[in-house]
């Protein structure tokens, strides 16, 4: 792998620990609404948006399925555990690092840019990420490669010489297929002979990654 000429990362999972409170949410909501939420669903949920996620809930639960009036339980569940939010270990340090390698860096995101705005700033990090790309700023989501390819046009870099970091398999596939040297850290999902398939290596975590481009640049 050559050294990175910028970094862009997920947000969901990889720089904040939203997908744990997203499963948390999304289970008692199931469960107000008299729905049973399994994590085989849950687990094809995880790095999607809301179009692909309402037809895993019709798939799984049938054609009678409230979508709308279950959405709306999850969101509400979801903004009562948010001020639990914490930013993912060595989220912080990878910052620095980048800041001290003058890499540009970005987000490309499934959310939208109010959360995005919100998650950074709870965390002091507004104005740490070059660009946010985010739903709304491109036509098709992950895995297609618009997000992550709108990302490094904003920043000016080719595709092939971005670093990705992502979580979720939705994720991995949208950044290899942008043409970028993706590296998955994972979350709730672990990786597979797939994802080790795409990504030019699995880290274990943040830290990790700032090790080893610490250890290209010297």
């Amino acid at each position: 792998m050559v050294r990175p000429l910028a970094v862009i990362s997920d947000m969901d999972g990889l720089l904040f620990d939203t997908e744990r409170l997203i499963r948390e949410a999304l289970f008692t909501a199931c469960l107000e609404i008299g729905y049973e939420m399994t994590d085989a669903v849950h687990r094809r949920m995880v790095g999607c948006q809301w179009p692909i996620i309402e037809g895993l809930l019709t798939s799984h639960f049938g054609q009678h399925c409230e979508t709308e009036v279950l959405r709306a339980a999850w969101v509400r569940q979801f903004k009562s555990l948010l001020p639990n939010l914490q930013i993912k270990p060595g989220a912080t340090g990878l910052l620095q690092t980048l800041d001290e390698l003058r890499l540009p860096r970005a987000i490309a995101t499934s959310s939208n840019h109010d959360d995005a705005r919100h998650y950074l700033a709870m965390h002091n990090l507004t104005g740490r990420f070059h660009q946010v790309v985010a739903s709304g700023d491109y036509s098709r989501g992950k895995p297609f490669p618009d997000p992550y390819l709108k990302a490094a046009q904003l920043l000016g870099v080719d595709p092939a010489s971005c670093l990705a970091l992502e979580d979720s398999y939705i994720g991995v596939r949208s950044a290899a297929a942008a043409g970028m040297m993706t590296v998955m850290v994972p979350d709730i999902l672990e990786a597979d002979e797939d994802m080790r398939g795409l990504c030019v290596y699995i880290a274990s975590d943040l830290d990790e990654v700032r090790e080893r481009l610490i250890a290209m640049s010297e």
